[in-house]
C-alpha cells in the first residue's frame, strides 16, 4: 500500500461517522424514548450528529435534545398521518438535508420516518452513498385497523424494507412477523431488546411521589381525597394503549374506597377516555392527569402498573415499573411474554378483557406477600436480562 493510500484510510478511519437519526413525531413515546437514551450515550469524539424531527406531539423530545446540546432540525411536513401532499414535501425536505449533511448512516425510527426516509434514500443516487438501518418498535400493521389499513402498511413495509440495510426489531414477536411476511432488507434484521440502566432510575419516594401526584389531581379536579391503593399506567392517548379496557376495570371498584386508578399521559384519545369515565360515573375513581416531564419519577406511587395495551413492541414503560419494584399486570403483546414469567414477575393477561385486569388486581391486592416478592422479582429481571449498556453496544455496532 502506498504512503498516499495510508495517509487516505487514516484520514478515514480518524473522521467522525456522521449519523443522521429521523423520527416522525417529538413527542416523549416509546420510540423517542430509545432514540434519546440511545444519542445521549453515543462518544462526541466519534460521531457527528444531527437529529431531525417531525413537529407532531408536545415536543418534548425536541426540547431535551436541544437542552443536551444536540443539533436538531425540526422536519415541518413529517407528519404521524398519511397525506400525500404532505408526505411528498416530507421526502424533498428530507432529500436536502440529506445532501447537505452527507451522513454515513441515516438512521430511521418509527413507521413513517422509515418509509419516507428510506424512499428518500432510494431517490438520493447522486449523493454521497451510505447506509440505512429502519428501527421499528412495533409494526403499524398490528395496530388497531381495518383491513385495508393494515394490507397497506404490510406492503409498505415489505416494498421499502427493499431500500433499507438493516432493520432492528425489538421483541421476537415482531422479529418472526417479519420472516413470515417476507420483509427482507438488503443486508438483515436483527434482534435488540431495550434496556434500562437501573442504578440511574431517578425515581421519588413513595411518599414525595404520592404527595405530588394528588396535588395535581387536587389542582385539575378540586377533588381532595384519602385513598390507600392507587392502579397507575403511563401511556400516551394513541388506541393501540387500550386504556378504555382499563377504565372499564376500574368500574368493579366503584364502591372500593380505598382504591383510585391514575393514567398519567395524553394525547388525540382524551376526549373519548374522558367521555367514557363520565358516562360510567367514575369521575370520583379514574384520574387523567395529563402529561409530565419525567413521568417514570411517580411510578412509586403506585402499588400495581397495568399496561393495558392491544398492541405494543417493547414496552418502555413496563420495565421501568419492574424496575421501580412494582407488581405488574400486562396483557400478552409485543415483548411482554418474553419479558414477564406469569405469576413470578408479573402477571399477564389476555389484550381487550378487562375481566382478567380486574381479576389480577383483586389477586395481588389481597397478598401482601405476592405484591413484595413480584416487586422484587421484576426489578431483578431488568437488572440481568434488560440492561441499557447490552442495548447501546448493540445498536452502535452496526454503525
Amino acid at each position: 500500500m502506498t504512503n498516499e493510500s495510508n495517509q487516505i484510510l487514516n484520514n478515514e478511519l480518524s473522521r467522525k461517522k456522521r449519523v443522521l437519526f429521523v423520527v416522525t413525531q417529538s413527542e416523549m413515546g416509546g420510540g423517542q424514548r430509545f432514540f434519546y437514551n440511545f444519542i445521549s450515550r453515543l462518544d462526541n469524539e466519534k460521531y457527528e450528529i444531527l437529529i431531525a424531527a417531525g413537529g407532531g406531539g408536545d415536543g418534548a423530545l425536541l426540547v431535551n435534545l436541544k437542552n443536551n446540546n444536540f443539533t436538531v432540525h425540526e422536519l415541518k411536513f413529517l407528519k404521524r398521518k398519511i397525506a400525500f401532499v404532505n408526505d411528498l414535501k416530507a421526502v424533498f425536505e428530507l432529500r436536502r438535508l440529506i445532501k447537505e449533511f452527507k451522513p454515513d448512516t441515516l438512521f430511521l425510527n418509527s413507521s413513517k420516518a422509515g418509509f419516507l426516509g428510506s424512499l428518500t434514500a432510494r431517490l438520493c443516487r447522486k449523493c454521497k452513498d451510505f447506509q440505512v438501518i429502519y428501527r421499528i418498535g412495533g409494526w403499524s400493521f398490528n395496530d388497531p385497523r381495518s383491513k385495508w389499513e393494515k394490507r397497506l402498511w404490510i406492503l409498505l413495509e415489505k416494498v421499502s424494507a427493499r431500500w433499507k440495510d438493516i432493520i432492528i426489531l425489538n421483541n421476537k414477536h415482531d422479529f418472526d412477523q417479519a420472516k413470515q411476511l417476507k420483509i427482507k432488507p438488503r443486508k438483515d434484521i436483527v434482534l435488540i431488546y431495550n434496556g434500562l440502566d437501573v442504578y440511574k432510575m431517578d425515581f421519588f419516594s413513595k411518599e414525595e411521589a404520592r404527595l405530588k401526584l394528588f396535588e395535581k389531581i387536587v389542582r385539575q379536579s378540586g377533588k381532595i381525597f384519602q385513598t390507600g391503593k392507587i392502579i397507575g399506567t403511563i401511556a400516551n392517548f394513541y388506541p393501540p394503549k387500550g386504556l378504555e379496557y382499563l377504565i372499564e376495570a376500574a368500574e368493579h371498584f366503584k364502591n372500593d374506597d380505598n382504591t383510585v386508578f391514575v393514567i398519567i399521559g395524553d394525547g388525540g384519545g382524551r376526549a373519548k377516555l374522558e367521555n367514557i369515565i363520565q358516562t360510567k360515573n367514575l369521575g370520583k375513581k379514574i384520574f387523567l392527569v395529563g402529561q409530565i416531564p419525567d413521568a417514570h419519577k411517580f411510578l412509586p406511587a403506585f402499588d400495581i402498573f397495568v399496561l393495558p395495551s392491544v398492541k405494543e413492541g417493547f414496552p418502555w414503560s413496563l420495565i421501568e415499573a419492574m424496575t421501580a419494584k412494582l407488581p405488574v399486570i400486562a396483557t400478552s403483546v409485543g415483548a411482554v411474554p418474553e419479558v414477564i414469567e406469569n405469576g413470578k414477575n408479573g402477571m399477564i393477561v389476555a389484550p381487550a378483557d378487562s375481566a382478567q385486569i380486574v381479576a389480577k388486581i383483586r389477586e395481588i391486592l389481597s397478598n401482601d406477600r405476592l405484591m413484595q416478592e413480584m416487586g422484587i422479582q421484576a426489578h431483578q429481571t431488568v437488572l440481568l436480562k434488560f440492561n441499557a449498556d447490552k442495548m447501546i453496544s448493540q445498536t452502535e455496532a452496526l454503525l
